[in-house]
């Protein structure tokens, strides 16, 4: 979809119920764009969408399950004329000792963090190549330094890094890859820990989380912004008191 066709960008972003999700899908409506807001959690992108108030709309889908992704797609194509931004953003954050009674999570960062993006770039990457369009991947620092207790998420991180330096080579000119790696956000990623003892640890530090959505989002739309002769193909952040 090039400019001369519809001056409205489309950008599709995954895990937009919350989060850097959320936050991104306004700072793109402020930009002009519309979004295909793609979550499991129909009501919270129903209201996001009512909110942006400019023809965005909300699909309900699992980045774990393809057949959702598919027919998210097909909808984008159908209503909004096609991505020509996707960001997948989709991640969970299941820490804990690592051990055989944490064995669903690790399965479920495998399919959501790194399995799941896979997929939603497979599903819409016809759209995003028609005419020039960009992949944002959100990673995490753990994609560069693992510590103890954070080995599987770790390694869907690192997962992502190295197959978004791949995607980078293999698409370009028409579509730019950026990936985006931060730090300690100020997001509800630690509710979901199922290892007590850790949740609560990490939750005692994301409760002192300087960094918010908003300004992740900032980071994002700085990049799609950028004319298409420049790519910005990396962009790690931290707050600036995070030593790891």
């Amino acid at each position: 979809m090039t400019d001369t066709q519809n001056m409205t960008r489309v950008a599709v972003i995954t895990g937009a119920s919350s989060g850097i999700g959320a936050a991104a899908a306004r700072a793109l409506a402020a930009d002009g764009y519309k979004v295909a807001l793609l979550a499991r959690r129909l009501d919270r992108i129903e209201a996001l969408a009512q909110e942006l108030e400019n023809g965005s709309i909300a699909i309900q889908a699992d980045v774990t399950d393809r057949e959702s992704l598919l027919a998210a797609a097909q909808r984008v194509q159908d209503e909004l004329g096609g991505a020509d931004v996707l960001v997948n953003n989709a991640g969970i954050m299941l820490l804990g000792p690592f051990s055989s009674e944490q064995h669903e999570d690790y399965r479920a960062m495998i399919e959501a963090n790194l399995l799941g993006a896979i997929t939603a770039t497979e599903a819409f990457l016809d759209q995003l190549k028609n005419g020039g369009g960009d992949l944002i991947n959100i990673s995490s620092v753990a994609g560069r330094t693992a510590r103890a207790t954070n080995g599987v998420y770790a390694a869907t991180k690192w997962g992502v890094n190295g197959w978004s330096e791949s995607l980078r080579q293999e698409l370009l000119p028409d579509i730019r890859v950026t990936l985006i790696e931060p730090g300690v956000v100020d997001t509800e990623l630690p509710h979901h820990i199922t290892h007590e003892a850790t949740r609560e640890a990490v939750q005692k530090g994301y409760d002192q989380a300087t960094v918010k959505p908003e300004e992740v989002a900032e980071v994002i739309a700085f990049v799609l912004a950028r004319p298409r002769h420049l790519a910005i193909n990396e962009v790690l952040l931290r707050p600036a008191d995070q030593l790891g």
